[in-house]
């Protein structure tokens, strides 16, 4: 204590403790990447203060926007699944692989671009182009409008998923037709989880009670 002239342990008695000044809180990588015109809103808070996130437009998006490319780590496996996000995969020197986002540190605003359920809420269609995804704006995007997204067609087939069809505006063509995913979700051997498509249980992690 400067004031007593004592080294203490804890704080001192006749003179209290010290005022703490917290330094400032730096954003994350992927935070720092987000377009001017967009913003981050919290639309949930789940146990342990988990935020879900969603990114929304402050002014009008020209419809073939394109944002991108996506930035995360290539993996064979998901360290991180999020069944609000978009898996995604691309092909690097012949071999398949994750775009892997395990902390906002590692990818850009754009891993935080929720799935669209359905064809009225989609606003971005997900590709690959030289091993790298972007996402391109499939209708003009009004300002406090989520953003959302899913697979294009070729893509979707790429991923193993089913097709979204944006059918709003007349000088769009239907996409043609892509394989559906089976009734019956795919099962891990082991533990016995589903999952919805075979790429998300090709990067299962098993975790057994004895083992890993």
């Amino acid at each position: 204590c400067e004031d007593c002239g004592k080294s203490l342990i804890g704080e001192c008695k006749l003179h209290g403790p010290l005022i703490r000044a917290k330094d400032r809180v730096i954003p994350s990588r992927a935070r720092l990447t987000l377009p001017h015109y967009l913003t981050l809103r919290v639309l949930e808070l789940r146990a342990g203060n988990e935020q879900i996130l969603g990114v929304f437009a402050k002014k009008v998006i020209q419809k073939r926007t394109q944002f991108g490319p996506y930035v995360g780590q290539l993996s064979t496996k998901l360290t991180r699944y999020d069944e609000s996000r978009l898996v995604l995969q691309v092909l690097k020197d012949g071999g398949k692989y994750f775009l892997d986002t395990p902390n906002e540190d590692c990818g850009n605003w754009m891993m935080f671009v929720r799935l669209a359920r359905n064809q009225e809420e989609q606003t971005l269609v997900a590709y690959q182009h030289c091993g790298e995804v972007y996402f391109t704006t499939v209708k003009p995007i009004e300002p406090h409008t989520e953003l959302k997204v899913w697979y294009a067609a070729d893509y979707a087939k790429f991923m193993e998923a089913s097709a979204v069809f944006i059918k709003e505006e007349s000088d769009v063509c239907p996409l043609p037709p892509v394989a559906k995913e089976p009734l019956e979700p795919w099962v891990c051997s082991s533990c016995r989880s589903t999952f919805p498509t075979f790429a998300l249980l090709e990067s299962h992690q098993c975790v057994h009670k004895d083992r890993v």
